[in-house]
């Protein structure tokens, strides 16, 4: 395999996913700056996931029709200058925007990353290849607060954004070089009522769900546009049925592997999305540590996912994804369980054990689940697909965190007191049993789906390789 080529992408998305993360630990510096609350400069976190949510469907038209390596360059210089806004932002307006600015470049660098891979990867290196990508999805949001920490308290906030001006170059410059051209295709027209579905859809239900616990705005706001979002949704499945090209190409749910991966996929990552709000809160909250001393520990995720890239293709391939997905997905139930039942008293080296093999069993689930949702897709098929798990993807991290949020609200809302470590440990535990949940689209899939991509029982797939090179 070129590892030359996942690994320019992973840098590039690492990227984006570190800043993402990284400046919830800034927060309190930023908003003293800018003059406003800490609460209300969420709104910033908000329109960054709201402008992905808008700009992802888009994201695999544009790659065909302007070529994918090419875009993805474009994402990368959006982003960096909007890293560059948001140092130089004197005011909450100026911020926000350059947020929805820096997130115009995120939404195209994630969909658009995985397409030029799947592009110009062989089916039987895939899994190796969504190893290297998958670990900026695991690292970004664990080594994003220690180093937030780091760089706020021993420099300053605007260096967090500063710093993506070197890495960008870097990326575009390795891109033009190693990247291989992935021509235009001459797509259809561009959907644009199905567009502004999605858009409204997508975008609802993200800023609602994120804004409707934020003090700064009344709760009816939240509801209001979350419903508005779920309505416009149902809308587009009717739009889409009727459209012979519809933007989001919903037919691909016929597709059992493709449809195994995306509904599984997204409920486990609504819980895993809530991790690493869940863990950084009860290590400050319940047991007293500093924010850079929780960030030091929940990194021990990062540590556990970075491995799995040694070993995550001959494991895929000694026993299929079905195996490993249950597998995993059982490991990091049992972890989850586990967290909750820390304390203070808990000796550190045994949380970052746990948090070591959680990180481990994540990651796993991760590879196997982004290469699964490719194994049966042409390449006709690959910017649709792309494009549709991508916004799944964003969609579920936003349930994630608004459903760790409402399950310490209802908790402290019953009790009637401020928030406490049993809180924690009570939403681990609904996190937990929510994750089994997850494994109810594998646990019905063919032991032998998506054997052309993960090896496993090579000989029985060779004939499923004839067929599928004969439909072409």
């Amino acid at each position: 395999m070129n590892r030359i080529v996942p690994l320019i992408l992973a840098v590039a998305l690492f990227m984006e996913q570190m800043d993402s993360t990284v400046i919830s630990t800034a927060l309190p510096a930023i908003a003293t700056d800018l003059h406003v609350g800490p609460i209300t400069l969420k709104l910033a976190l908000t329109a960054y996931m709201v402008a992905l949510a808008i700009f992802i469907p888009i994201s695999g038209w544009m790659a065909d029709r302007y070529g994918a390596k090419r875009i993805f360059r474009l994402a990368i210089c959006v982003f960096v200058v909007g890293s560059v806004f948001c140092a130089f932002s004197s005011g909450l307006v100026e911020f926000v925007l350059a947020r929805f600015l820096q997130g115009m470049g995120g939404a195209m660098m994630t969909p658009v990353g995985r397409l030029v891979l799947l592009r110009t990867t062989q089916r039987s290196e895939l899994v190796s290849a969504m190893a290297l990508l998958t670990i900026p999805a695991l690292v970004g949001p664990l080594a994003g607060p220690p180093l937030g920490g780091f760089i706020t308290t021993y420099f300053s906030w605007h260096w967090i954004f500063l710093i993506n001006v070197p890495v960008g170059i870097i990326g575009v410059w390795l891109a033009t070089i190693f990247l291989p051209e992935v021509e235009a295709t001459a797509p259809p027209p561009l959907d644009v009522t199905g567009f502004i579905l999605t858009t409204l859809a997508a975008a609802g239900v993200v800023f609602g769900l994120s804004v409707v616990s934020l003090p700064a705005l009344p709760p009816i706001i939240g509801i209001s546009a979350t419903v508005v979002g779920l309505v416009c949704g149902a809308l587009y499945v009717r739009h889409a049925r009727r459209h012979p090209t519809p933007i989001l190409n919903l037919k691909l749910f016929r597709n059992a592997t493709f449809r195994a991966s995306t509904t599984g996929g997204t409920l486990f990552r609504i819980c895993i999305g809530a991790m690493p709000f869940l863990t950084p809160l009860m290590l400050q909250l319940g047991f007293g540590l500093t924010p850079f001393q929780s960030g030091l520990i929940t990194f021990a995720g990062a540590i556990g996912a970075i491995t799995t890239k040694f070993m995550a293709r001959r494991v895929f391939a000694a026993t299929g994804f079905r195996t490993t997905l249950l597998s995993a997905a059982a490991v990091t139930t049992v972890v989850t369980v586990i967290t909750g039942l820390f304390t203070p008293e808990t000796p550190h080296l045994l949380i970052i054990g746990v948090l070591l093999i959680g990180g481990f069993s994540r990651s796993f689930f991760f590879t196997g689940v982004n290469a699964l949702a490719y194994a049966d897709i042409n390449d006709a098929e690959a910017s649709q697909a792309t494009s549709i798990s991508s916004v799944m993807q964003q969609i579920s991290l936003a349930l994630g965190v608004a459903l760790a949020a409402s399950i310490l609200e209802t908790s402290t809302y019953f009790h009637g007191e401020p928030l406490q470590l049993s809180d924690f440990h009570l939403a681990f535990f609904v996190i937990a049993a929510l994750t089994v949940l997850a494994t109810i689209p594998f646990i019905r899939m063919d032991r032998h789906a998506g054997a052309l991509v993960s090896g496993h029982g090579a000989k029985r797939s060779a004939p499923m390789e004839a067929q599928r090179q004969a439909a072409k």
